[in-house]
């Protein structure tokens, strides 16, 4: 008996914007059925572009997408403009980086969600508004019954992200892509909103690729971590393997600049000097050079990507010595 296809399979996946500036150069991303997989990286990294690309939401006429993407064995690239509006909400759906935008202000959030059930689904007005209530409670919003006739702006942050989760699952989609779905909210939602997609994604066998900066939140809710840098995945595997073992300069900079561990009272916090290179102005060789701690002349190169063990690679030349330098950073990271 063959395996199914994987939830989501990427393959040299190419985002190029106005012809000049490549927002994600060469990605490849494998996501289990019933498995989440975070990417981290700093603003630009090309995070937000996959996830669009994996949807085909990036603008048509100013984007050029090259590679192959599949969800469920399915070739994303080939579907049709009717074929896609089917496939987006029924089987993949994103939960938006910020609600209040994401969301429709003119309409109460109960009415958007009910004309996306409609929209996919043959049935009645008043089923597909027991339907939104049933999402709300699984979702736990307070009073359910009330906020489905609220608008948007009626509702605190952390319960409009809460109703963009509820959006999202509305078709009972398969794949969900969740880009930054914490950010803007205190600490306590933040947790709340992480440990309810963590839920979600096991009782109802979600598959999830998870986006954020923060890889405190990618090791809560993650199987596999994936680190994007200038559009380019550095570095991969699970969260145990990226968090006790990374094996990449980049990776080893994230894990320093967060704040848990043995930091000493009134020391700095360390940080990754330097900013993301031009994407319009890519210069040959390994993007991370320039900001590299132990960057070398062969640098100017492209860098190999070194399989670590089964499950974990990496795109460094100097991946050993990343490595005993990592293990010393992964002790401000809580163990996993």
């Amino acid at each position: 008996m063959t395996s199914p296809a994987p939830a989501v399979a990427v393959s040299g996946l190419t985002v190029t914007f106005g012809g000049k500036v490549r927002a994600v150069d060469g990605v490849d991303l494998v996501l289990q059925r019933g498995q989440t997989i975070a990417l981290i990286g700093e603003s630009g990294s090309g995070k937000s572009v996959t996830l669009r690309a994996i949807m085909r939401l990036n603008p048509e006429k100013r984007t050029a997408i090259g590679g192959s993407i599949r969800v469920a064995g399915r070739d994303v690239m080939q579907l049709t403009r009717r074929e896609l509006a089917a496939f987006r909400g029924r089987e993949v759906a994103m939960i938006f980086q910020e609600p209040l935008l994401a969301l429709d202000p003119v309409y109460t959030v109960g009415r958007q969600i009910t004309e996306a059930i409609r929209e996919h689904e043959r049935v009645s007005e008043a089923e597909a508004r027991a339907r939104a209530l049933a999402l709300f409670e699984r979702v736990r919003i307070p009073s359910p019954e009330r906020r489905l006739d609220a608008y948007p702006h009626e509702m605190s942050g952390g319960m409009r992200q809460r109703a963009m989760i509820a959006l999202a699952l509305a078709c009972r989609p398969q794949v969900l892509l969740a880009d930054e779905p914490t950010t803007a909210l205190d600490a306590t939602v933040q947790i709340q909103i992480l440990l309810l997609l963590r839920d979600l994604q096991r009782d109802l066998g979600l598959s999830i690729v998870f986006v954020t900066h923060d890889l405190g939140a990618a090791v809560e809710v993650a199987d596999r971590i994936a680190v994007m840098y200038a559009g380019r995945i550095v570095e991969e595997g699970s969260a145990r393997q990226l968090v006790r073992t990374p094996h990449h300069p980049y990776t080893i900079g994230l894990l320093r600049s967060r704040a848990e561990g043995a930091l000493a009272k009134g020391s700095r916090l360390e940080t990754i000097p330097g900013g993301p290179p031009d994407l319009a102005n890519r210069e040959p060789g390994c993007p991370f050079r320039p900001r590299c701690f132990l960057a070398e002349a062969r640098c100017v190169d492209d860098p190999p990507v070194v399989a670590i063990e089964p499950g974990h690679r990496a795109a460094c030349w100097r991946t050993d010595d990343a490595a005993r330098i990592g293990r010393e950073a992964a002790a401000v990271v809580v163990p996993v």
